[in-house]
C-alpha cells in the first residue's frame, strides 16, 4: 500500500510551507483527505475558477470522488466529436447520425474556453497546464504560472505551480499518465514538468538552457519527487530516455537521442525491484497489471502509430483500449484512491496532418477506451472527465443526404455529388488552413476530386488556406463528465475550472 510520503526538493518544500502557513483543516466527508493551498492559490486566474466551481458544487449538492479519470482527446473538438460519431457508427455498418459514443452519455456537459493567458488560439501546453493546475499561463510552457517567459529557463524560478498530480502522490493516492503521444509530450508532461518550452524533451533539446540549470522533461518524469513516483507512465518517446550510444531496442538503426549519458530507462529499473520498463507487446503482455509494480511502457521512439497504422507495426504494441484497462488495473491497487490521465494524443497529429481518417480513427480509439473504463470502475467512487485541449479547424459542409460517408464526396444521393461554384465535387469533411490548400504559386485551383477515392487512408482534406501544417481552432470544446462529483461540471466553463472539478471532489484543494 502507498503511504503519504513528504518528498525532498522543490515539492517537499511547497508542502512544509503548506504545513506552517497554508493548510486547511478542512477533510472530505467520505475520504478523510486534508486539503492543502498549494503556491498558486494567489494566482487570480485560480481563485476565479475556485470560487465558480465551489458555488457550483454547492448548488448542485455535488458529491465526493475517491478516484479521478481525465480523458483527453488532444485536438478533439466538436466538429471532431460530430464526425467521429458518424464515422463509427458507418464504420460498424450502423446509422452513423444517430450513433452514440459512450463519452456522448454522460449526464453533465459543458463548454470549455480554451484561450491561453497570452493566446486567442492556445496549444496544448498551456491548455493541460489549465486543466492539471487551476491557472491560465502562456502558450508552450509547461508547469509554471503566467508569469513565465517562453523559453526562458531563468524565469521559471519562482513561478512554478503545483499539479492535481503532485498533490495525489503527496497526499498517498496512485497516480499514472497514458498517451498515444510521447510520453514527454506536452498534455501528459503537464501533471510533473516544469520547462520553460515544452520544447526541451531530452538534453539535447535545452542546449545553452541547461547550464542555466533546467532539467529536460524526459529527466524530469524519472527523477519526479513526488510521493514515490508514478505507478505507472505509458506511451511513445522512448528516444527521449536512451542515450546517442544505445541502439533502439525495435528498430537497431536507430539510437536514443540523450547527449549527457543518462540512460533513464536503466535509472528507472533501479529505482527498486519493483521498477521495470517495457518497449513493445510483447513486454506489456508480460506484465501483471494487477500487482504492485511500476511500470514505464515506452513503445516507439517518437510517437505511438496511428491506431489505423498499428496492425502494420513490426513488433506490435498494445491498443489505448488495452493500455487504459492496465492503467486502471494498476492504479486500483492503491486503496487511498488514483488519479489517472488517459490522451488520445493522435487525433491531434491526424489534423495537423489535414488527414481526417486517421483523426477520426483514433477518436473512435479513444471512445472505445473510455467504454472499457466505464465497465471496470465504480461510479459511485469514480469521477471520469473527458474533454478535449483545444480544437481544430475540421468543419462539416454542404448538404450531403442522410447517410453518405462522413469520408466521402457530399451527395444529395446515390453518385449525385453536390459540387461548388467551379463544378468539382467536395467532401463533406475539410479543413479551414492545412496542407490540402487549393492555393499554391500558382494561383488558386480546387483539384477535381471526380475520380479521387477520399475514403483512402491517407487522402488530404482540401482546405482553404494552404500551410505545411494544419493549426488548431480556438472555439469552446466539451467536457463530458460521470460519476463521482460529476455535477461539478455545467454550463460555460474556464478550462481551468476543469482543475477544480477533479481537485474539490477529491478533497484535496477547498
Amino acid at each position: 500500500m502507498k503511504t503519504a510520503l513528504l518528498t525532498t526538493g522543490f515539492l517537499a518544500s511547497l508542502l512544509i510551507a503548506g504545513c506552517k502557513t497554508n493548510m486547511s483543516a478542512t477533510d472530505t466527508q467520505d475520504y478523510g483527505r486534508q486539503a492543502v493551498v498549494p503556491v498558486q492559490s494567489e494566482d487570480s486566474y485560480y481563485k476565479t475558477a475556485q470560487q465558480r466551481v465551489k458555488a457550483r458544487a454547492e448548488a448542485r449538492k455535488a458529491g465526493s470522488a475517491k478516484n479521478v479519470i481525465i480523458f483527453i482527446g488532444d485536438g478533439m473538438g466538436i466538429s471532431t466529436i460530430t464526425a467521429g460519431r458518424i464515422y463509427a457508427g458507418q464504420k460498424q455498418g450502423m446509422d452513423g447520425e444517430s450513433y452514440q459514443l459512450a463519452m456522448e452519455t454522460f449526464p453533465n456537459v459543458a463548454l470549455s474556453k480554451t484561450y491561453a493567458h497570452d493566446g486567442q488560439v492556445s496549444d496544448s501546453a498551456a491548455t493541460a497546464v489549465a486543466m492539471v493546475s487551476g491557472v491560465k499561463t502562456d502558450v508552450a510552457t509547461l508547469g509554471l504560472n503566467k508569469n513565465v517567459s517562453n523559453g526562458n529557463c531563468a524565469s521559471a524560478a519562482g513561478n512554478e505551480v503545483q499539479t492535481i498530480f503532485e498533490m495525489a502522490e503527496n497526499a498517498g493516492l496512485a497516480t499514472g499518465i497514458v498517451s498515444t503521444a510521447r510520453i514527454t509530450h506536452a498534455t501528459p508532461a503537464s501533471t510533473f514538468a516544469k520547462s520553460a518550452s515544452r520544447n526541451w524533451e531530452n538534453d539535447r533539446d535545452l542546449g545553452r538552457q541547461a547550464d542555466l540549470g533546467c532539467a529536460d522533461i524526459a529527466s524530469q518524469l524519472v527523477d519526479w519527487p513526488a510521493g514515490d513516483g508514478f505507478e505507472v507512465a505509458m506511451g511513445g518517446g522512448r528516444r527521449n530516455f536512451m542515450t546517442v550510444d544505445q541502439a533502439d531496442p525495435e528498430l537497431t538503426d536507430r539510437t536514443g537521442g540523450r547527449n549527457d549519458g543518462r540512460d533513464l530507462t536503466a535509472e528507472w529499473s533501479a529505482k527498486s525491484d519493483k521498477h521495470t520498463v517495457i518497449f513493445d507487446q510483447a513486454g506489456f503482455d508480460a506484465i501483471d497489471f494487477s500487482t504492485d509494480v511500476k511500470v514505464l511502457g515506452l513503445f516507439e521512439p517518437s510517437h505511438m502509430q496511428y491506431e489505423l497504422d498499428r496492425a502494420g507495426d513490426v513488433s506490435g504494441e498494445p491498443s489505448l483500449k488495452d493500455l487504459t484497462v492496465a492503467a486502471i488495473d494498476r492504479v486500483s491497487q492503491e486503496e487511498n484512491g488514483y488519479v489517472l490521465m488517459i490522451e488520445g494524443g493522435r487525433i491531434d497529429h491526424g489534423h495537423h496532418a489535414g488527414n481526417a481518417k486517421r483523426a477520426l480513427e483514433d477518436t473512435y480509439a479513444l471512445d472505445q477506451a473510455i467504454a472499457a473504463a466505464l465497465d471496470k470502475v465504480d461510479l459511485s467512487e469514480t469521477l471520469i472527465i473527458v474533454t478535449a485541449d483545444h480544437s481544430h479547424t475540421l468543419t462539416i459542409a454542404g448538404y450531403p443526404a442522410r447517410g453518405n460517408p462522413i469520408l466521402g464526396k457530399a451527395a444529395a444521393g446515390i453518385g449525385t455529388f453536390l459540387k461548388g461554384a467551379d463544378g468539382k465535387p467536395y467532401t463533406t469533411l475539410g479543413y479551414a488552413n492545412g496542407p490540402g490548400g487549393a492555393c499554391g504559386a500558382d494561383g488558386c485551383e480546387r483539384a477535381d476530386l471526380s475520380d479521387v477515392d477520399t475514403e483512402a487512408n491517407d487522402f488530404v482534406q482540401q482546405a482553404l488556406v494552404p500551410s505545411g501544417s494544419e493549426t488548431h481552432a480556438g472555439e469552446d470544446v466539451a467536457i463530458m463528465s460521470t460519476g463521482a462529483g460529476s455535477e461539478r461540471v455545467g454550463g460555460v466553463m474556464e478550462q481551468n475550472e476543469i482543475f477544480f472539478v477533479m481537485a474539490q471532489s477529491l478533497g484535496l484543494v477547498d
